[in-house]
């Protein structure tokens, strides 16, 4: 057993993934702020929610007649806005789309990256070898387009973590061991050396590809110039408030100005300026070590969950333990940008915008000119963020745009019963964020986010993860993944749910279409998990089929016609008969809180990334650790996608959708 994966006890033995998951509870939020649970209860408990939606929805097994409508008979009758044949849910080895609409893979993990990449040999795997191939677990996907033409751009893409158990030859094996008396069989991993470790932060990171489609399909440009990867070691600069601060100084880096690498990336975003931003979610599991109870690092870190020891890293290098270099986490855990047009380029941490487990920052310009930037905080309990610049967007001058997120204000949200969401900020010396309470200044307040806004008293909220506004309507929408930790004491037969397993999804209306408002009002669009049973409690509507539903919202997309599309994570055959994938989801007229499963990933993945073209006539689609399921390794994968042959392993990869024939997706043959 390989003692540096955060177990010391043979009967605690768990897999890479099962570890990882467990990141989403060890950040210990201790504040007696309400939670998102107590707020529904108290403003549902005294009216009916969406019209009587409280009674469970009757689910429906054929389509509804409003169904076979055109696209624009649907919107004009305030039936669905969305035309296209619907999927059976399941679960199987490959992956499923609409009827009429293909799903090509375009780039998988260990795939070329420049001309003179090398072959992919998983045999014979080396952290050069990887730096300048396709990262592994594909999360975040952004387009960004290339002279304003939509079928020729660059694809920016997050590379998460890794899964050693099947990314490994030879690597992992399956024992039985005792469990709470029990036998039982598990996945347990070998001994780490340097070099696998090398491998794992060559295959973090971020990779920014040109693509181009050529007689309709898609293609990876591989003597583009701007084609780059971004790694666990790639040089990069801190700016923002933080920057320079004594908390931010270490051994390697006495300035306090550089750090070396980016980790965890989940979600992200691109800016209006077409820069590409990653967020540091998870960045505490890589960290070892222990540290002292009187140090002063040590009640944030805790907050943060951090040591968190599910990697082997710091047998390695120092500035992964915390006990030699305690700073070194403080430079993790920021939204990091990208100017993807420069490959020598310096990335940025911008410290203005926060350090906690970003999900993701979606942007949007405001009315006024400011950037408004949004991110969930991705742990049960945590809270919601947004950030509004100083400064103006200029489009005719990019250069003045490139600095814009240095300076600005941050504000964590509080929603109250009545239905307004009041946005606090985040200032040195406002309120309690004063040196008396451990706030000695601004950069304080950034570094020990979390802590900041529990002494604001922020909603504790059901794991929020993507967090995003629409540029059509002015709402904002929020997935909150699930909370199986909240207690029956702190919800009713109402909402939010105890043990909420399914999750939910709010919908904030900024005010007057003012994004950068301190005060919004706030929804729910739909709670989770099957209508089926009543004691789930899910709001589908009843024009929802009983492949239309689904559990654990985590990333959704806006396309061109401001319709949203959601994506999940933890759907599986023990959780819900059915993997992950693509629905879309109504939003507006009678149709709202209808959806509609489009697109289905492998056994084990989760569906990461959606993001469309500017012409929403091609959906890209992150799968991410496919064939992670029940006791799987390198060498008996749950699957083999997506090539399905016996000398390759599984790989992660991103899929384009296109509509055969051409056209918008998700509508019918006149689009």
């Amino acid at each position: 057993m390989d003692k540096y994966l955060g177990s010391t006890d043979e009967t605690e033995i768990k897999t890479l993934t099962e570890r990882r998951e467990e990141l989403e509870d060890i950040g210990q939020n201790c504040s007696i702020n309400p939670t998102m649970g107590d707020i529904i209860n108290r403003r549902f408990s005294r009216r009916s929610f969406l019209g009587g939606s409280l009674a469970v929805a009757a689910i429906s097994t054929t389509v509804s007649p409003l169904a076979l409508l055109t696209a624009e008979e649907a919107r004009a009758n305030g039936a669905s806005q969305f035309d296209f044949k619907e999927i059976e849910a399941g679960v199987d080895e490959t992956h499923h789309v609409a009827e009429g609409y293909d799903a090509d893979i375009l780039l998988r993990w260990g795939d070329k990256i420049f001309l003179d990449s090398p072959e992919f040999d998983p045999l014979k795997q080396t952290a050069e070898a990887q730096s300048r191939q396709f990262g592994y677990n594909n999360d975040y996907v952004g387009f960004i387009p290339l002279d304003d033409n939509a079928d020729h751009g660059l694809l920016v893409v997050n590379h998460e973590y890794t899964n050693a158990e099947i990314m490994f030859p030879n690597f992992a094996r399956v024992e039985k061991v005792m469990e709470d008396g029990k036998e039982e069989e598990k996945v347990v991993l070998g001994d780490y050396t340097k070099d696998l470790v090398d491998i794992e932060m060559a295959a973090h990171g971020g990779t920014v590809i040109e693509i181009r489609k050529v007689d309709g399909k898609w293609q990876p440009v591989l003597d583009g110039k701007y084609n780059r990867r971004i790694t666990a070691n790639t040089e990069m600069q801190i700016s923002g408030p933080a920057a320079g601060h004594e908390r931010m100084k270490t051994p390697s880096d006495p300035t306090g100005m550089k750090v070396f690498g980016t980790i965890n990336n989940c979600a992200g975003g691109v800016t209006a300026w077409g820069t590409y931003l990653m967020a540091e979610e998870n960045f505490n599991g890589y960290f070892g070590g222990e540290l002292a109870e009187n140090h002063a690092e040590y009640q944030q870190l805790k907050r943060l969950g951090a040591p968190g020891g599910q990697y082997a890293w710091s047998k390695f290098y120092d500035r992964f333990d915390v006990s030699k270099e305690p700073n070194e986490a403080n430079r993790f855990g920021w939204i990091v940008e990208v100017d993807p047009f420069d490959p020598t380029s310096v990335p940025k941490k911008r410290t203005a915008v926060g350090r906690f487990k970003h999900e993701g920052c979606e942007s949007i310009v405001n009315k006024d000119g400011r950037v408004v930037l949004y991110s969930g905080d991705d742990e049960r309990y945590d809270y919601v963020y947004k950030f509004v610049t100083k400064g103006t967007y200029n489009p005719n001058d990019r250069a003045v745009n490139m600095d814009l997120l240095d300076e600005g204000t941050l504000y964590v949200a509080k929603f109250d019963e009545d239905g307004t969401v009041t946005w606090m900020p985040l200032i040195h010396g406002q309120g309690p964020l004063t040196s008396e309470n451990g706030f000695a200044s601004q950069a304080d307040v950034l570094i020990n986010t979390r802590l900041a806004a529990d002494a604001l008293g922020a909603t504790k909220m059901d794991r929020p993860e993507d967090v995003q506004p629409n540029p059509k309507t002015g709402k904002v929408y929020v997935m909150l993944t699930n909370n199986t930790k909240r207690k029956e004491e702190e919800a009713d037969a109402a909402n939010p749910r105890p043990n909420n397993a399914f999750g939910h999804i709010i919908e904030i209306t900024e005010t007057d279409g003012d994004f950068a408002s301190t005060t919004s009002r706030w929804d729910i669009l739909l709670k989770c998990g099957d209508p089926s049973i009543a004691e789930v409690g899910a709001s589908f509507s009843t024009a929802t089929t009983k492949n239309g539903w689904f559990g654990m919202p985590d990333n959704c997309a806006i396309d061109a016609d401001g319709r949203l599309w959601v994506s999940t994570d933890g759907n599986s055959e023990e959780q819900t008969g059915r993997t992950d994938g693509v629905w879309a989801v109504d939003t507006e007229g009678e149709a709202r809180g209808t959806s509609k499963l489009f697109f289905r990933v492998p056994v084990g993945a989760e569906m990461c990334g959606p993001t469309f073209n500017p012409t929403s006539d091609t959906f890209f689609l992150a799968v991410q650790h496919p064939g992670d399921a029940g006791l799987a390794t390198y060498e008996q994968p749950a699957t083999r996608w997506p090539d399905f042959r016996d000398d390759m392993p599984v790989r992660p990869a991103v899929v384009a959708v296109t509509k055969q024939g051409g056209g918008k997706i998700g509508y019918g043959e006149s689009f």
